[in-house]
């Protein structure tokens, strides 16, 4: 089934045909889509085009995909950043993951599995306009923006979805298990919310709001 036309992708990738595929692919899926050939072309596009979801090949000559991505974080785009890559080892993945990306696909991949994952960046909750807050936190799922005493925090997708998760649960304890079957499809390595919760501490700042259930996972308690 098609989408109804609207929201718009960023390709990234050296690779003509594979840019090309992509770019046919999410377009017969109803996404509206613009392509760039390398990193420095990405950086532009991303500033130009406002996408809602940037697709960035890792191997790049000159300026990588992590390198791309750090980039954009540090301008505070908060734009859902899907990683295609080559090298499925755990050190690759983190470091994507650390460069602020949302999520990864390893090369080769099957198509479906593609659009799956980028409509899941693109999906938003049945009230988009609510505002979730607790103790002086306020999120705006809508915006992937929270703000905490009057402060503005930009947050990627992957980290609104985890803290909009322990936001409803507030002062209940949301487990590894949980939030990887709902945030991460279920695959995902345990670690992967130990790492995204480091992410909202260090963003969120002091004093603490996330606590580490031992044993079982992690809870909003002021």
């Amino acid at each position: 089934m098609t989408r109804a036309p609207g929201e718009r992708v960023l390709v990234v990738d050296d690779d003509p045909p594979l840019r090309r595929m992509l770019e046919r692919t999410l377009s017969a899926e109803g996404f509206r889509v613009s392509v760039a050939g390398d990193g420095g072309a990405a950086l532009v596009a991303a500033e130009r085009s406002a996408p809602d979801v940037i697709v960035l090949d890792v191997a790049m000559p000159l300026l990588d995909g992590l390198a791309v991505c750090r980039r954009l974080r540090a301008k505070g785009l908060a734009t859902p950043i899907l990683m295609l890559t080559a090298r499925d080892a755990v050190p690759d993945r983190v470091a994507g993951l650390e460069a602020g990306a949302d999520d990864y696909l390893v090369k080769p991949f099957a198509v479906e599995e593609l659009i799956a994952r980028v409509r899941a960046l693109t999906r938003r909750g049945t009230d988009s306009s609510a505002l979730l807050s607790y103790s002086d936190l306020v999120l705006d799922a809508e915006r992937r923006t929270a703000t905490r005493s009057g402060r503005t925090i930009g947050l990627t997708g992957r980290e609104v979805t985890l803290l909009e998760l322990l936001l409803r649960e507030s002062g209940r304890t949301v487990t590894r298990e949980r939030a990887i079957d709902e945030i991460w499809g279920g695959a995902a390595e345990p670690n992967v919310v130990d790492r995204y919760v480091t992410r909202l501490r260090r963003k969120l700042g002091n004093p603490p709001l996330i606590r580490t259930v031992r044993g079982a996972g992690f809870a909003l308690r002021a």
